[in-house]
């Protein structure tokens, strides 16, 4: 049987929408993400969430090699967003990566062009935890002075990752972390270090 999606569509993606604009806008702070969905292993409720909030018809999206290998969660994705899958990370406009640790890297993914920076992918990244004050150190835009995080699990030389992303500012993907029940952004005008 497919999983029901939002119990109330509008006020449900509303919420949704809201936390991940705030986190997006506010590098480095953690919003509350409410997320009453069971949705197909081993999609989180996070990850579906901010997928029925934000792809449409119009919005290829990749899912990482554990999220494609189960069919339920292309159909529950299909029946309730209309998004076509791509299995080309640089084709997407949204990824879903389950197991972030092992995200390819974030070269492979759609950069924009100059004309259409708005064309990268946003990775959702789905992590067991993310907590503010401790890790990498953040800033730019939305930051007032610096602010610290810790998303994991992360793949290896992330930051590196991160700083060549920046480096292509304004091209370069955005980044949506969530874990159970909360949600922050790091997009890429964010200066990410490990230091």
């Amino acid at each position: 049987m497919l999983a029901p999606g939002f119990a109330d569509p509008v006020h449900d993606a509303q919420g949704t929408f809201r936390a991940v604009m705030d986190a997006l806008a506010r590098p480095g702070r953690v919003r509350a993400l409410v997320a009453d969905l069971a949705p197909p292993a081993p999609l989180t409720p996070e990850l579906a969430a901010v997928a029925l909030t934000l792809t449409d018809a119009d919005t290829p999206v990749w899912l990482d090699p554990v999220l494609a290998a189960a069919p339920e969660v292309a159909e529950f994705l299909r029946f309730h967003t209309g998004a076509p899958l791509t299995g080309d990370p640089a084709a997407a406009a949204f990824a879903l990566v389950r197991e972030p640790a092992r995200c390819p890297p974030l070269s492979r993914f759609a950069p924009g062009t100059p004309a259409y920076p708005d064309t990268a992918t946003t990775l959702v990244l789905a992590l067991d935890a993310v907590a503010e004050g401790e890790g990498l150190h953040l800033s730019g835009p939305g930051i007032r002075g610096t602010a610290r995080i810790a998303p994991a699990p992360l793949p290896d030389g992330f930051a590196a990752q991160l700083a060549e992303n920046r480096a292509a500012f304004p091209l370069g993907v955005d980044l949506i972390l969530t874990a159970p029940g909360r949600v922050a952004g790091l997009p890429r005008s964010t200066t990410v270090t490990e230091a």
